[in-house]
C-alpha cells in the first residue's frame, strides 16, 4: 500500500468502524493492537488511536508508545484515545460520575475549520465513555463541547508539535454523529493529505502484482467452498499466475441442492483450473449415527483434511497453499487482549498447511466482506456468486438435528431449495443476510386428505445482519411464509409442519447447531 491510516485498537467495540469508514473515503486503513504499534514510515500518512473499555485511571490502563508517532504523523485520538492523550501531557481527567452513552450535541464550536470544517453548531454526536476530560494540557486547546462535555473536542496548538494532534470525546464512525464521515474526512483527506485513490480496480492491480511478485513460478492449491471470499481469492490468484493455481471443490454431500453442479459450472465458466471431487459417501459413513454437533464438526474437518490430502498427493510441485482470510479473522487472531479463538477453520483448513509443508497465501486478508464483494464485481465474477449469502462450513450438518443420514439430507435439501427459490421469486433473497432450512428431530401429527400422518417438521430461518456477530429475525410477509409452507408440505414427501424462527442473536445464534 503506497498509503494508509494506522489504527491503534484498544479495544473498542467501534475499531472495525472506524477502519471501514476510513475505508468508505478510499484510504487504506490498518488495523494494530495498541502495544505494537509497527515503524511509521513514510506509507503511515496518519496514525488513530481508538476508544476502549477501560479507563486511564485503572491499574489496567493501556499504555501505547506515543514517542513513535507523535509530531511525526497527524494523530486523532477518539475517547479513549482522547482521554490518554490528556492526561499523559498533563492535563486532568477524571471518571465521570455517571457513564456518558448515547447521543448528544455540540452546544458550542469554538473553533472552526481544520477537523470540524463543515460540522455545525448543534450537530448530533454519540457519547460512550466512563472517563471526563476536567482539564486541558497547556500544549492544547478547546474545539467543541457540548452541553454536558465542555472538552468534548480539543487540539494541539500550533506551535506544540511538528504534526498536528486532535481529539475528541464522541464516535465520529458511527451513523448516530451525523457529522462523523465529515470529520474523518477532513481529518484523512485535508489534514492528513491522503489522496483517496485506494478503489477496488486499484486493490485488484496492486494485489496482482504483488502475488506475482511473492508466488514467482510456483504452484498454488486452493480450497473451493463455493462461497465469496474463496471464489474471489480464487480469482486473483488465477490473474496472476494462471493455470499454476489449482482448485478443489469436494463435495462434501451436505451442500444445497444442486450446489455441486451449479457452482462447479461457474467456475469453469471463469477459466479455472479446478478439480470437482465427490465425497460424500466417505462423509456420510464417518457421521453415521453421531448426533453431538461438535462432534458432527470435527468428523467433517477430519474427513475433508484426508481427502483434500489424499487429492494433494496426486499434484507435484505445489508450493503454497491458499486461503480465503479476510481481515475480521486476522483481527481476531491478534486481539488486544492476545490472540482470541482461532481464526476459522475453513479459514485454515485445519493445520493442512503443516501437515503438507506449504506456504500460506492470502490475497484477501486485508479486506472486509463488503470489499471482497466490490473486488468480485471488479473482475467481472457472476453476480449470483457474489450475493450469496454466508452458507456453514459443515453445511447441512448443522441445520439437520441428530444424526445425518443421506435420506434426511435429501429431504432437508429439497425444503431448503423451495425456501431459498421462493426468497428469489419474491424479490426478497438480496434483502436478507442469510437464510436456511432446518430438519427437526421430531415428528407431528398431521392430516393429509382423510389420512392422519406422523412426519418431520421443518423451521425457517432468515436474518437481517451487517457481520454475523449480531442478528435480527427476518419480517417476511406472510403471504409470502405461507406460499413456502403450502409449497415445502404438498411436495416434499415425509414434511407435514413448517415452522418460522423469530429469535435474534444474541440470545440465540444463527444456526441451530
Amino acid at each position: 500500500m503506497n498509503e494508509k491510516v494506522l489504527i491503534l485498537d484498544f479495544g473498542s467495540q467501534y475499531t472495525q468502524l472506524i477502519a471501514r469508514r476510513i475505508r468508505e473515503l478510499n484510504v487504506y486503513s490498518e488495523i494494530v493492537p495498541f502495544n505494537k504499534v509497527p515503524e511509521i514510515d513514510e506509507t503511515i500518512k496518519a496514525v488513530i488511536l481508538s476508544g476502549s473499555p477501560f479507563s486511564v485511571k485503572d491499574e489496567m490502563a493501556l499504555h501505547p508508545d506515543l514517542e513513535a508517532f507523535i509530531g511525526k504523523k497527524p494523530v486523532l485520538g477518539i475517547c479513549y484515545g482522547a482521554q490518554y492523550l490528556a492526561n499523559h501531557f498533563g492535563g486532568k481527567v477524571s471518571r465521570s460520575l455517571k457513564r456518558e452513552y448515547g447521543k448528544a450535541n455540540l452546544s458550542e464550536i469554538h473553533r472552526e475549520g481544520g477537523l470540524l470544517e463543515g460540522v455545525v453548531k448543534g450537530s448530533q454526536v454519540w457519547m460512550s465513555h466512563g472517563d471526563t476530560i476536567m482539564e486541558l494540557p497547556e500544549q492544547f486547546e478547546l474545539l467543541a463541547s457540548t452541553t454536558d462535555v465542555e472538552v468534548a473536542a480539543y487540539a494541539s496548538k500550533p506551535e506544540a508539535f511538528t504534526a498536528p494532534v486532535y481529539c475528541i470525546q464522541f464516535h465520529p464512525e458511527v451513523y448516530h454523529s451525523l457529522d462523523g464521515a465529515q470529520l474523518l474526512k477532513n481529518f484523512v483527506i485535508d489534514i492528513s493529505g491522503c489522496s483517496g485513490s485506494w478503489t477496488p480496480a486499484a486493490f485488484v492491480e496492486d494485489t496482482v502484482a504483488q502475488l506475482k511478485e511473492k508466488i514467482g513460478d510456483e504452484r498454488v492449491l486452493l480450497g473451493l467452498s463455493g462461497g465469496v471470499d474463496s471464489s474471489v481469492a480464487a480469482m486473483l490468484l488465477h490473474k496472476a499466475i494462471g493455470d499454476r493455481l489449482f482448485c478443489f471443490f469436494i463435495d462434501n454431500g451436505l451442500l444445497r441442492k444442486d450446489e455441486f453442479e451449479e457452482v462447479q459450472a461457474s467456475y469453469d465458466g471463469m477459466g479455472l483450473n479446478v478439480f470437482a471431487i465427490d465425497a460424500k459417501n466417505e462423509f456420510y459413513t464417518e457421521l453415521a449415527g453421531e448426533s453431538d454437533p461438535e462432534k458432527k464438526r470435527k468428523i467433517i474437518g477430519r474427513v475433508f483434511i484426508e481427502v483434500f490430502q489424499r487429492e494433494a498427493d496426486q499434484l507435484t510441485n505445489i508450493t503454497y497453499l491458499g486461503q480465503g482470510t479476510i481481515y475480521p479473522d486476522v483481527i481476531e487472531s491478534v486481539s488486544v487482549h492476545g490472540p482470541s479463538v482461532t481464526i476459522k477453520s475453513h479459514h485454515n483448513v485445519g493445520g493442512l498447511p503443516e501437515k503438507m509443508g506449504l506456504k500460506i497465501v492470502e490475497p484477501l486478508r486485508f479486506l472486509f466482506k463488503d470489499e471482497v464483494r466490490r473486488i468480485g464485481a471488479q473482475m467481472g465474477m457472476p453476480q449470483h456468486l457474489l450475493g450469496r449469502h454466508p452458507f456453514p462450513g459443515p453445511g447441512l450438518a448443522i441445520r439437520i438435528l441428530g444424526d445425518i443420514t443421506p435420506e434426511k439430507v435429501a429431504l432437508l435439501q429439497a425444503a431448503d431449495a423451495i425456501y431459498i427459490n421462493k426468497l428469489r421469486d419474491y424479490g426478497l433473497y438480496d434483502d436478507v443476510w442469510q437464510a436456511g432450512t432446518i430438519l427437526l428431530p421430531v415428528q407431528s401429527v398431521g392430516v393429509m386428505g382423510d389420512e392422519r400422518t406422523y412426519e418431520q417438521a421443518v423451521a425457517l430461518r432468515a436474518v437481517s445482519s451487517t457481520d454475523g456477530m449480531t442478528a435480527e429475525w427476518s419480517r417476511l410477509p406472510y403471504d409470502f411464509l405461507a406460499a413456502v409452507s403450502s409449497e415445502i408440505i404438498n411436495n416434499v414427501k415425509g414434511i407435514n409442519r413448517v415452522v418460522y424462527d423469530i429469535s435474534t442473536k444474541p440470545p440465540a445464534t444463527i444456526e441451530w447447531e
